[in-house]
């Protein structure tokens, strides 16, 4: 459901941050997934550094600053003046040039900063910010498989036969993300795909109706096939429940809409039709891991007429090898999403052009798959590949972003995760390319914007 924010002086703030980071026709849909046979500095600001400790829940100490003179002050100097201002103690910590003092008595963090930023011989001055663990889910699979979320350069047991080692760092940043947001009740994640396991434990306490099935034409989104059920967990699997796998967005819920059949093979017009209908049943994002090769005005239009109505869509690039398919090469309303591996490589399979805008990882993900497909007592959960399973990455950063900020239109969310990515082809194709868009996205750059309310 769609929620309101406050407005005024947050709105002003934000609007000032952005200004700176940013300088029926029967055509047939194929799904781009396959699955496996086996299982910045801050500010300096006084009044914005304290909304960001706040926000991220850390504070500062109340009785000590930070300060660091400029490069031309000599340490004995540095040293005397600091005892001009009478400060109980001072410590030096070796290295970095940086004088750990401890305010007086009389004296509040904030004023006795702004009585050292206004000495010029002060480079930089600010409170000794508390830190805490980062927040890492409680879900068995987390650590032992979703390197998508968390990479330390695990090894991961696809099979007897295949087991790759990871790369430490090629994951989307997700666990210094989720100290900043996990979410919020409120959001909802439409994934319009093979349908849902509305009764999955992993995604049971997360659905927001039983939705609609275009392919059926009745009320009972319930998946058939597996794929759907599988996007679902990525994006919004219940999380640090003790069960299962990690969702990106912890807390926001999952709308499904089938619009493939048991085949995983749908029509545009049921495409078209599911859009329209999340965008008007309160989706605030759409998920679309499902590709065809023809442009058609009618599907256009259906994106336009969500994007409209503040729906962010996310749609999968294809597997070809080749052009990006429709409806995520319309780049005015929809992220088309490519996909990353293990190694922070653009898998091979990925369709590329100028209408790829991130990558995200697609390369043996683990996530929930239908209780019926595995068979009783069998975990419901398997590996599956494509830019079907990056897609759902994007998908939920996009709610976790709308989730912070509910009024940024989908035009700026989408520049959000555009410019907050990591340029991971740098080395051959520096800035944005046909191959990663603007690069692998990065949950924590993308959200450290919005932890400041």
């Amino acid at each position: 459901m769609k929620r309101t924010s406050p407005a005024g002086a947050l709105a002003v703030l934000l609007v000032a941050l952005f200004a700176e980071l940013w300088a029926g026709t029967g055509l047939r849909f194929r799904t781009p997934g396959r699955i496996s046979t086996d299982p910045g500095r801050p500010a300096l600001e006084t009044g914005l550094q304290r909304r960001l400790a706040r926000r991220l829940g850390q504070d500062y100490a109340p009785d000590r600053v930070l300060v660091r003179f400029k490069p031309t002050v000599t340490d004995l100097y540095a040293e005397a003046l600091l005892a001009t201002y009478g400060f109980p103690a001072v410590r030096r910590i070796p290295g970095i040039g940086v004088y750990v003092v401890q305010t007086a008595e009389t004296a509040s963090v904030m004023e006795t900063l702004a009585m050292l930023r206004r000495n010029g011989d002060v480079e930089l001055a600010q409170p000794d910010y508390r830190a805490r663990l980062a927040d890492v889910p409680d879900d068995p699979y987390f650590a032992v498989y979703q390197w998508n979320l968390r990479n330390l350069g695990i090894v991961l047991e696809i099979s007897s036969t295949v087991h790759p080692l990871t790369t430490a760092g090629a994951d989307i940043k997700a666990v210094p993300a989720w100290d900043a947001a996990k979410g919020d009740a409120g959001v909802v994640i439409a994934v319009l795909d093979t349908g849902v396991d509305l009764g999955h434990p992993d995604l049971a306490p997360k659905i927001e109706s039983s939705g609609y099935d275009f392919a059926n034409d009745d009320d009972d989104a319930t998946d058939d096939h597996w794929h759907g059920t599988h996007v679902a967990g990525i994006a919004a699997a219940d999380t640090d429940n003790g069960a299962g796998v990690a969702g990106v967005a912890w807390n926001c819920r999952i709308l499904p809409v089938k619009v493939l059949d048991q085949n995983g093979d749908g029509y545009y017009s049921w495409i078209a039709a599911g859009i329209v209908w999340a965008a008007d049943n309160g989706a605030d994002v759409i998920n679309l891991s499902l590709g065809g090769p023809y442009d058609d005005p009618f599907l256009e239009d259906a994106c336009r007429y969500a994007c409209e109505r503040g729906a962010v869509i996310a749609a999968a690039a294809g597997n070809e090898s080749s052009a990006v398919l429709y409806p995520a090469a319309y780049d005015a309303y929809v992220l088309a999403v490519t996909a990353s591996n293990y190694d922070d490589a653009i898998a091979g399979f990925s369709n590329r052009g100028p209408a790829v805008d991130v990558a995200a990882p697609g390369v043996y993900i683990f996530s929930t798959v239908p209780r019926y497909y595995v068979g009783e007592g069998n975990p419901p959960y398997r590996f599956a590949t494509g830019t079907s399973q990056a897609t759902p990455h994007v998908a939920g950063l996009a709610a976790l972003i709308v989730s912070a900020k509910p009024d940024l239109p989908p035009a700026d969310v989408m520049n959000v995760i555009r410019y907050t990515a990591d340029d991971i082809n740098r080395a051959s194709y520096p800035g944005r390319d046909d191959f990663a868009g603007y690069g692998r996205i990065n949950m924590e750059r993308a959200l450290v914007p919005y932890i400041l309310r």
